[in-house]
Parts: structure tokens; C-alpha cells; sequence
């Protein structure tokens, strides 16, 4: 039989027997094309001839092509489901995709605000009002103490011990750690306490909205994006500005064990990505200010060198 043949094949199968919807048949379909079409163009005419040095092959070059790694890792998926069945029928005896793995996609750094628009961002004029007090506190506290958007909605006061600076917040895992509350964050605490006290919460959460219940997840991100917007102009999330903290901090100290600890990381490699952050801050202060990292410009009239 010839590869459209055997994939029509296997399709029916899937439609049929293990009744996969419309939806998932297609994608099968769109994925496994592909290779059909790589086959044909090599000259490979039967699924048995296809060994793993060609998919290899294959596979790096509609990586090349701008497939992502998670399309090629779905495409990976489908074909060895195709031979799953292929070898089940009795017309191949191997896998080809059998331990091939996707390229693995380059990890994207996280977005930052540098230090001055992080100020700009806190530093906005304030009204003393419900609202306004208790975003201005729930903002200066992420960037404060670099907290995960469940770890602030969690927080109850007892957490809280402003006259040690600290705040004691349960983690991924329900893991506990303390950390310190600046300055900037204790005073915007302070003044949304009253605030909140006249509100008559219903529980021990710090943050509340004026019906006295304790804000959501979705509450607090629809809250730090409206301040991005009106103090940046742009869309801004609450861990863009626990990304934020971290980065600030190891821009300074260049201690990446504390910045571990501080943001409750399990595994440093989670922590290290930072670093990439920090490297690329290093780099464009170097290309600013060494006199020999600066590139030749050219000579707009003549087209020489300067």
C-alpha cells in the first residue's frame, strides 16, 4: 500500500474505532501530510522505509522552516500512533519516532519594568480613597517582596508584621516563607488598613473589595492592568512586577542564591533565567559606554566609515 493509502487507513481507524473527534482527526490529518509530502520528496515510498536518521532529518528541517517545537512534538505524537497501528496490522516492524524528541523550544525571557518605570508606575498621583489606597498597597507589596499573584491573594493580616518588616506567605506546595517588606510597602499598608477595617471584612484577608470579601485572582490582575495603563500606558500583569523584583535585585547584589530564596524557588535553574535578564542590562551599558564596543557608523554622504 502506499503512504496516503495507509494513512487513510489508520484515520479510519481513529474515526471509527477509537471514535477521536473532528477536531483531533484533522490535526492528525494536517501533521501526518506533512511527512507524507518529506516522504514522497526523498523517494521513501512505504512506511517500513523510513528509518529514524531520515525523520531526523525531517524533522530539523521544517524546524528550520519556522515549525515550532510544540508543533513538531505534536507531529511526533501522531506518528508514532501511526505505527503503533502500522506495526499492529502487520506492515512495518518499527518505530522510527520511537525516543525522537522535539528540538526544545528556546525559553522566553520574562517581560520587566526597568527601576524607573516601576517608580513612575508607584509614584502616580494617589487619591485617599478605598480603592486607590488598597491598589496602591497590593502594587507597592508585589514589587516590595516579588509575591505570586496567589500568594497576595492568600495573605491574611496576621501574615503581616509591619514593625519587622516582614510578611510570611504560603508558597507553591504550601511551603512558608518570610520575607521583607520595604519601606514604601509598609506606609501603603498603613494607610490602607483603616480603610479596609471599615469595610468590616468578612475573613482575615488583607486585601478586600468594599463588599468586605477577599479579591480574586482576577480581581487583582484586572486591577494592576488598569494602573499599567493609566501610569505606563501599556498593559502590565502582577507578575510582570514579581519579574520585576527579582531582576532589580540581582542587578544589584548578584546574588542568585537570595534571589532563589527570596522568590521560593525549589530549583535554582527556575531562579537562573534572571541572570539572562541581568546579562542583557550589562551588555547595553557596556555598548553605551565602552569607546570600543560602539559599532562604526557610516558616513551618510559618502558611505565610508566615521
Amino acid at each position: 500500500m502506499t503512504l496516503s493509502a495507509d494513512l487513510d487507513s489508520y484515520l479510519e481507524h481513529l474515526r471509527s474505532e477509537r471514535q477521536v473527534s473532528a477536531h483531533t482527526l484533522d490535526g492528525y490529518r494536517r501533521d501526518l501530510l506533512k511527512l507524507v509530502a518529506l516522504c514522497d520528496k526523498a523517494g521513501i515510498a512505504a512506511w517500513s522505509d523510513l528509518q529514524v536518521r531520515e525523520l531526523r532529518v525531517f524533522v530539523a528541517r521544517l524546524h528550520q522552516q519556522g515549525l515550532s517545537s510544540r508543533s513538531l512534538a505534536r507531529l511526533l505524537s501522531a506518528t508514532r500512533g501511526l505505527y503503533q497501528y502500522l506495526i499492529r496490522e502487520g506492515r512495518c516492524r518499527h518505530d522510527p519516532a520511537d525516543g525522537l524528541a522535539a528540538p526544545k523550544a528556546a525559553r522566553k525571557l520574562p517581560r520587566t519594568l526597568d527601576a524607573d518605570r516601576a517608580s513612575q508606575l508607584l509614584d502616580g498621583a494617589l487619591e485617599d480613597d478605598f480603592i486607590a489606597r488598597r491598589d496602591q498597597a497590593l502594587l507597592e507589596l508585589f514589587y516590595s517582596s516579588g509575591l505570586r499573584l496567589s500568594e497576595l491573594v492568600g495573605l491574611d493580616l496576621e501574615g503581616l508584621d509591619l514593625g519587622a518588616g516582614l510578611v510570611r506567605v504560603h508558597g507553591k506546595g504550601n511551603k512558608v516563607r518570610e520575607l521583607p517588606v520595604g519601606r514604601a510597602a509598609r506606609q501603603a499598608i498603613e494607610h490602607w488598613l483603616p480603610l479596609r477595617a471599615q469595610a468590616r471584612p468578612a475573613d482575615g484577608a488583607l486585601f478586600i473589595g468594599q463588599s468586605g470579601k477577599r479579591l480574586t485572582p482576577r480581581a487583582v490582575q484586572l486591577r494592576v492592568r488598569q494602573a499599567g495603563i493609566r501610569e505606563l500606558g501599556q498593559h502590565l500583569h502582577p507578575h510582570m512586577l514579581r519579574h520585576s523584583f527579582a531582576s532589580h535585585i540581582l542587578e544589584s547584589s548578584q546574588d542568585l542564591r537570595a534571589v532563589q530564596e527570596l522568590l521560593g524557588h525549589a530549583d535554582i535553574a527556575t531562579t537562573q533565567i534572571y541572570t539572562h535578564l541581568d546579562f542583557q542590562h550589562l551588555a547595553k551599558v557596556y555598548d553605551q559606554a565602552h569607546p570600543r564596543a560602539r559599532r562604526a557608523k557610516q558616513n551618510s554622504d559618502t558611505g565610508a566609515e566615521e
